[in-house]
């Protein structure tokens, strides 16, 4: 594995953390204390979940300067395949018995390596490293203005 790749690997493993910690806290909240139904429990949870980990991945872990509606709609278009089928598979699971932290946990992996490979692959794909990039080209144009003056 090249070293980039390595480290963008643990810097989205890291931040998914975080954002896992998100999820679990705010699918326990709605889970024990609303006492929200698990499935919307964890509708609610990803969401706030993947708001957390779209903007930390796109400028720590993929230095990306894409524009950020494309990247953000292109990051939708992956939950509204995932989303709809992690929350039947958690209504089915927790109806047949399997503890709703269990569920969650195996929903959580399955969403980590699919996002990461999406997300490097598709989302990213073409911009990675071009965040510096933009800062340098925008610092390289305003010393090139104030030089004209």
């Amino acid at each position: 594995m090249q070293k980039k790749t390595l480290i963008q690997t643990l810097k989205f493993t890291l931040f998914s953390i975080s954002a896992g910690i998100i999820q679990i806290g705010a699918d326990a909240i709605c889970n024990e204390l609303i006492l929200l139904p698990a499935h919307i429990s964890h509708l609610i949870a990803l969401v706030l979940s993947v708001v957390f980990n779209f903007t930390v991945n796109k400028k720590f872990t993929f230095k990306s300067a894409t524009n950020v509606p494309i990247a953000m709609l292109k990051v939708a278009l992956f939950y509204l395949v995932f989303t709809p089928l992690s929350t039947w598979w958690t209504k089915e699971l927790v109806a047949i018995s399997v503890n709703e932290y269990i569920v969650l946990a195996g929903t959580m992996l399955i969403n980590f390596v699919t996002e990461f490979l999406y997300c490097k692959f598709v989302v990213y794909r073409n911009s990675e490293d071009t965040l510096s990039s933009k800062t340098d080209r925008e610092n390289d144009k305003e010393e090139n203005n104030t030089e004209e003056k």
